[in-house]
């Protein structure tokens, strides 16, 4: 597992769940509370995992050039941002438009029925 991570499997909790994960949903909150488009969530999140194997490198002497870890840690990066992006978006929608729309879920939102 330490050679597919590039680091142990503590250090990858730590950093990139806790640490870059709390960056990736709150990077998916500003982008989908400033109307930002989908598409920058993930160019976005693709400079977090960058970040997050050098903060692995510099502070846990992880490996830095690790393309399976750096594909891993972003990919967990971005299903956090998504997650963040689309439930905001979700809120976002319901409450600002509340005649037109109403929740579906915590993801989603629905047209309201005409009567």
């Amino acid at each position: 597992m330490n050679s597919l991570l590039g680091t142990t499997v503590p250090v990858f909790i730590g950093v990139t769940l806790v640490l870059a994960g709390g960056a990736a949903y709150m990077t998916g909150q500003a982008l989908a509370s400033h109307w930002r488009p989908l598409w920058q969530v993930f160019v976005y999140i693709a400079l977090l995992g960058l970040a997050d194997r050098f903060m692995t490198f510099a502070l846990f002497a992880g490996e830095l050039f690790s393309p399976t870890g750096y594909l891993i840690d972003t990919a967990v990066l971005l299903a956090i941002g998504l997650f963040g992006y689309r439930l905001t978006r979700a809120r976002q929608m319901v409450r600002q438009y509340p005649w037109l729309y109403q929740p579906d879920g915590l993801l989603g939102w629905r047209e309201k029925k005409k009567s």
